[in-house]
Parts: C-alpha cells; structure tokens; sequence
C-alpha cells in the first residue's frame, strides 16, 4: 500500500487532514512565524544543496536535471539520513504532508520526495534500502515517477 504523502506550499491554511506537517525547505519561508506554520518538523537537511537550489532557479525546463542531480544528492551523507527519517515518517501509516515555500510545487524538491517516498514503499526495498536508489524511475523530461505516469504535457509521454 503506498503510503499517503502530500505535497503542500506551507503558506496554505492547515488541514487536518494533513497528518504529520514537515517543512522540508532549507530557508525558513519569509513571512510566516512558527505558530502559522503549524509545523511538526522542520527536515531542512533533505533539502536541495545551496548551490542546486540556485542553479534550478524554480525554472521548469531544468526540472528533469534538478531532479537527476538532487536525486544524486539524497543518496549520501547527511540527506540521505534525513531522507530516511521521512520513510520512516511515511512508513507509521498515517498521512504526511511536505511542505514548502515554492510556488510551483508540482516542479519543487518537496514533489520530488514525494514521489521517491511513494515509490519506495511501493517497491519494497532494493538492495541497499535507500529511496535514492529509485532515482532511474523519475522521467527526465518532467520529474515525474513514471511508474505513476508521466506529466499532461511531458514529450515523452
């Protein structure tokens, strides 16, 4: 059973049908104090490198690169930890919802996550247990797991 993870901007009025509210940006989002945000954890470590982040810019015709390089980045060191807790997150059966500042969330790195966290438990474990390990899975063209289906206006769909 996949589990039930959403994809939020963190500006948006809290659900409660959001479950568990995980900011997993790295930059706390302008604007907004603790008590709006309604947070249960901030993840700031799964969050794209400084230097990624700025490359992508947020531009939708990087999105297949950006998704490629920061699937790259969650597969070591300290990302990779802190992708690992949001498995376990994910895995408890309850919904948890990934929040970020962006305003395309369907082109953010919180999308990409979630798509890595649904794959995984869909999938099972792969030799060596980690969510990047499904990074082949996620389409070049519009970051989306094609097990899932490609994006409306993806080429290579």
């Amino acid at each position: 059973m996949s589990p039930d993870v959403r994809v939020r901007r963190v500006y948006d009025e809290p659900s409660p049908g959001d479950g568990t509210r995980v900011l997993v940006d790295r930059l706390w989002p302008r604007g907004l104090t603790k008590q709006q945000a309604a947070l249960d954890e901030w993840v700031k470590d799964v969050a794209p490198s400084t230097e990624l982040r700025r490359w992508y810019g947020h531009d939708p015709a990087k999105f297949g690169e950006f998704c490629r390089r920061y699937t790259d980045e969650l597969s070591h060191g300290t990302p990779r930890t802190a992708l690992e807790h949001l498995a376990a997150l994910a895995a408890t059966g309850g919904a948890v919802t990934l929040l970020t500042a962006t305003r395309d969330v369907d082109h953010s790195q919180a999308e990409v996550l979630a798509g890595l966290l649904r794959q995984q438990a869909t999938a099972g474990p792969a030799e060596g247990g980690e969510a990047a390990c499904y990074a082949h899975l996620v389409c070049p063209e519009c970051g989306a797991v094609t097990t899932e289906g490609h994006r409306p206006d993806c080429a290579s769909a």
